[in-house]
């Protein structure tokens, strides 16, 4: 926290030294911009702001609309009451004050002194229109932004038509990549689902500011999906770029624009959000084993309202629906064979079902260890037989760990390599290269975590496509505002009154 109060003014004091000519001309020294803190001390001076703006400035976030306004008051004291003069020394004042000097025109007006021009009606309108953008735009970055559950992979943790508050501040908000797009939407437009959102003649490095805490085992994270970076304009996430290739091929799906449609590049801060529980920490060895996780050897027992996918066996009647509705049981189908059925359950809710009398048994669905499932993460059945119920162990990467590299593990780590840390990888004669050097060992750049869903059994998470880069990290969910059931109406109930205003856990 220290170190966020020393950030955040220091990062104000750095646009503040392009102002030596403004501070010259309104009768202070030039050298006092080059002074970090103290040429904010001289700037809110200049302006005629009172002391306690200072103490704003240490604020999180409510410093970024003070220091906005500052730029708008100096800019001011130099005539440009103009909304794009404003827009250009708060957007760019490194460029726009120095060029302001080569202006000898320019001259300082008194605060006190000087006489604005009348704004009209539709002036005043824009103004507030475009602050109120600005403000909500930075909140949205930097604070705290709303999010909705749209899948069942967190049951019942969090359910589908949830409504969430996700801190960014927690564990550091990111700097965009791509800070030329059209504001409140994601990656695409309004109404549209393939015209991108985002300019990307900037692409902005990773950059996070200092958070509140660090990523802690079993929060609910939100985070940028890590296969995302490519998708099918046609699937998008619904179906991962990377599993229609191992399915159809790379050249069959970037040539059949009638079935795949377009395949399209996006950078991090644009792939689709998802939300998991983090379950693995960076450096940790997770292993899953009869669908108990285990951490370096002892089993994780997280906060979540974990389920899974049960086998029930009735004398051929179904279970009434009222009792379904009581247990919270929302995801089940009944099978071809008359009596059997599929339900996602909660442990209590398994207890319960069995104890009915028209119930002859509940069988979980376990995979059996060593039937290895195609789709999971690494993608290879020759070396690594894993399925959702026995799975691993997998080191979880951490930032200046260094493993040796071979080609037994490769598949683990190639992505990671090769995709998220930039690195071009290849492998001759059964030899590994990073960057056109043999390699036997590699030390990772950033940390990453272990996401999985409390829906277990019906869950598309890190089982499926590997770790999540720290860069990926969006923020920690922290509060339900709202919940409707998308099941039901107004009047049937569609409002989940008891979820509203709690906690995430």
């Amino acid at each position: 926290m220290i170190e966020l109060l020393i950030f955040l003014p220091f990062s104000f004091t750095v646009p503040t030294i392009f102002m030596w000519d403004q501070f010259r001309k309104a009768g202070r020294k030039s050298w006092e911009t080059l002074v970090p803190f103290y040429n904010l001390y001289v700037f809110l001076k200049i302006i005629e702001k009172p002391w306690w703006w200072y103490l704003l400035l240490l604020f999180p976030f409510i410093n970024v609309f003070v220091y906005m306004l500052m730029l708008v008051e100096m800019a001011k004291c130099f005539g440009k009451f103009g909304l794009g003069e404003q827009f250009l020394a708060v957007v760019f004042p490194f460029i726009y004050f120095p060029y302001l000097a080569t202006r000898p025109e320019n001259k300082f007006l008194d605060p006190a002194t000087r006489i604005e021009p009348p704004k009209s009606a539709t002036r005043e309108w824009i103004d507030a229109i475009v602050f109120a953008v600005v403000a909500a735009m930075i909140i949205r970055t930097f604070l705290i932004e709303a999010y909705t559950i749209p899948t069942s992979s967190m049951e019942k943790s969090l359910l589908v038509g949830d409504y969430l508050f996700v801190s960014k501040i927690a564990y550091g908000p990111k700097i965009p990549n791509t800070p030329l797009s059209f504001p409140f939407v994601h990656n695409t437009l309004p109404f549209s689902k393939t015209i991108s959102s985002y300019l990307d003649w900037i692409e902005l490095p990773y950059l996070r500011l200092p958070g509140l805490e660090k990523v802690h085992r079993n929060d609910a994270v939100v985070f940028n999906y890590p296969e995302g970076d490519t998708v099918s304009t046609r699937y998008q996430s619904n179906i991962s770029y990377y599993s229609l290739v191992r399915q159809y091929g790379r050249k069959l799906v970037w040539s059949d624009k009638g079935e795949f449609g377009n395949i399209i590049y996006r950078p991090v801060d644009k792939e689709e959000d998802f939300v998991k529980r983090c379950i693995g920490l960076p450096g940790d060895t997770l292993q899953i084993i009869n669908r108990k996780v285990f951490i370096d050897g002892k089993e994780n027992h997280d906060p979540g309202k974990k389920e899974f996918e049960y086998y029930v066996v009735t004398d051929g009647e179904a279970i009434n629906p009222l009792v379904l509705q009581k247990l919270n049981v929302t995801e089940g189908w009944a099978t071809n064979v008359p009596g059997r059925f599929v339900y996602m359950l909660t442990d209590a809710a398994r207890d319960y079902i069995a104890k009915l009398p028209i119930v002859k048994k509940v069988v979980v669905f376990n995979t059996p260890a060593g039937e290895a499932d195609p789709e999971l993460f690494p993608h290879d059945t020759t070396d690594y037989k894993w399925n959702r119920d026995n799975y691993g162990p997998i080191y979880i990467p951490k930032k200046g760990a260094t493993i040796a590299l071979n080609l037994k593990n490769l598949p683990l780590y190639r992505r990671v390599i090769r995709v998220y840390e930039h690195n071009k990888l290849e492998v001759k004669d059964g030899q590994i290269y990073i960057n056109g050097k043999p390699a036997e060992d590699y030390t990772f750049k950033m940390d990453y975590y272990w996401m999985m869903g409390d829906n277990r059994d019906n869950s598309a998470d890190s089982r499926y496509w590997g770790f999540v880069p720290e860069n990926h990290i969006e923020g920690k969910a922290v509060f339900i505002w709202m919940s409707l059931d998308p099941n039901k109406s107004l009047l049937d109930g569609k409002i989940r009154w008891n979820r509203i205003f709690t906690l995430v856990k």
